[in-house]
């Protein structure tokens, strides 16, 4: 594809991406979602772990399996929901100014809209969960050890907790530190919580 065409299709994106205001949409999609996918797979890896499962490929196989669905879901999902809500917003901007404007700039920006987010709702979770299992790829190439991946992943998850609360904190404004330390005592206690779980589950079984 030429540079200019590059260019002119970037600079109709972002037109769309100000009319429709799926900016902040898709900001709170990426986080929420990172999240979810990113301490989903740290209770899968510390379920497994507790649990005496240390072979590798079943840890990938789970992770992979997971992060497919979570990245199905969240695309179908947020795509249909997306949809129904830019429609209704559409037809009522039809009604006031009495016009069809399925094929103008506010229907495309909105179809747009509904694209992006659903992209932005399904990659973001598997994504942060492919993440923290990426250390059992190593393991299953023989580089490095079950108990050093598993260490690895509650690493890598508690990283991505922190770099999420900065992020969420440059756009609020405030303090880096702050936000960064809540989402990382949220992992800490999570991690908690999935080994406590698993140890009592394991005991009962």
């Amino acid at each position: 594809m030429p540079r200019k065409k590059i260019k002119k299709t970037i600079k109709r994106w972002k037109k769309y991406s100000e009319i429709s205001g799926v900016s902040s949409i898709t900001r709170r999609y990426f986080v929420m979602n990172a999240f979810d996918g990113a301490l989903t797979m740290l209770g899968v890896v510390i379920g497994a772990y507790v649990s005496g499962v240390l072979t590798p490929i079943t840890i990938i196989s789970a992770g992979l399996a997971g992060s497919i669905a979570m990245g199905t879901s969240g695309i179908s999902g947020a795509y249909m929901t997306e949809k129904a809500e830019r429609t209704k917003k559409l037809k009522g901007l039809e009604r006031a100014m009495l016009k069809d404007m399925k094929n103008d700039l506010h229907g495309k920006s909105h179809r747009f809209a509904t694209i992006y987010a659903a992209i932005v709702d399904g990659v973001s979770p598997a994504v942060a969960a492919m993440l923290v299992i990426s250390p059992f790829f190593l393991v299953n190439l023989e580089i490095i050890s079950s108990e050093l991946a598993f260490i690895s992943s509650i690493a890598i998850t508690l990283l991505v907790l922190s770099l999420l609360g900065v992020y969420l904190a440059r756009i609020s404004d405030e303090s880096m530190i702050k936000y960064g330390i809540q989402m990382l005592l949220v992992g800490i206690i999570t991690a908690f919580i999935c080994v406590g779980t698993s140890i009592l589950l394991g005991g009962h079984i």
